[in-house]
């Protein structure tokens, strides 16, 4: 009896294992049917930027950007100090207004920890008409309006000189100052203003120094309108080349690697040589 039943127990067991491995297992569809997830949030990217042309010139990359994952946003600011003191206290992560002499200075002058990573575009720096229409016409005593910032001061006052209109200490180099002036033959006299002023008094003096982005921004072209301008094919060209800006450490950021690979492309070549009449020209 205890024989036949463990049989019968062992003969159920077997037929329920054979069941068992007879039945197909469920395919493992996870891969290839499960819903899918939503996208990674994308990297955010800040910049702070003068308006013209610089952003107007990152607007040409954003949609390449957003589809590496990045969403570019593009602050604008009208000085030449906040998107400096921006960048270094983490508000931007990027700036792109300045050239690197300028760069230098603000370092050393407010102890910042900014540095560069590409250089994008040259704007030649231009005097400009303003009461009195020509170099030759200007009268004893005439009114000069000029960046008040050192390098940008300097950059006016060399173009002067390369003009003949006043000499300047040679040691002074991209650091002068009305001070360091050894010959003013016409008693030129000089109104020192914020960059981006300049522009606006125009109507008041008898010509203008003016940094190409605030030239642009008033309606100036550099090709047109200067009576002075810097040669592009000189050496201020790659001095004052306009470059993008990280707080030290940031370098190798992927999304900032990846910005500056997207600025230094035929297709924003093209944009600079298109959109602004040698008034911007590229630098890589």
């Amino acid at each position: 009896m205890n024989k036949k039943f463990f049989a019968l127990v062992l003969a159920l067991v077997l037929a329920l294992s054979l069941t068992a491995c007879g039945e197909k297992a469920p395919a493992d569809t996870s891969t290839d049917t499960k819903a899918p997830t939503e996208s990674a949030e994308p990297t955010v990217l800040k910049v702070a930027a003068s308006p013209t042309p610089h952003a107007e010139i990152l607007a040409q990359v954003k949609d390449v950007l957003a589809e590496q994952g990045i969403d570019l946003q593009i602050h604008e600011y009208g000085d030449y100090v906040v998107p400096n003191t921006a960048v270094e206290e983490g508000d931007e992560d990027v700036n792109y207004f300045q050239h690197q002499p300028y760069l230098d200075q603000f370092n050393e002058e407010n102890g910042t920890h900014l540095v560069s990573v590409a250089a994008i575009h040259y704007e030649p720096f231009g005097i400009y008409p303003c009461k009195t229409d020509s170099l030759e016409a200007l009268p004893d005593g005439a009114t000069v309006a000029v960046p008040n910032d050192a390098t940008n001061e300097a950059r006016a006052l060399q173009l002067l000189a390369s003009n003949g209109l006043i000499e300047i200490d040679p040691s002074a180099g991209l650091k002068a100052t009305p001070n360091d002036i050894t010959s003013n033959p016409k008693n030129l006299q000089f109104v020192e203003l914020e960059a981006a002023m300049v522009p606006n008094v125009t109507t008041e003096v008898d010509i203008a120094a003016i940094n190409g982005n605030y030239a642009l921004q008033a309606g100036f072209s550099s090709a047109n309108d200067a009576i002075a301008l810097e040669d592009a094919d000189s050496e201020a060209a790659q001095t004052y080349a306009n470059i993008i800006v990280v707080k030290e450490g940031n370098e190798n950021n992927p999304a900032v690697l990846a910005l500056v690979e997207a600025l230094k492309s035929d297709a924003v070549r093209d944009y600079i040589n298109e959109t602004y009449n040698n008034n911007v020209l590229p630098i890589f």
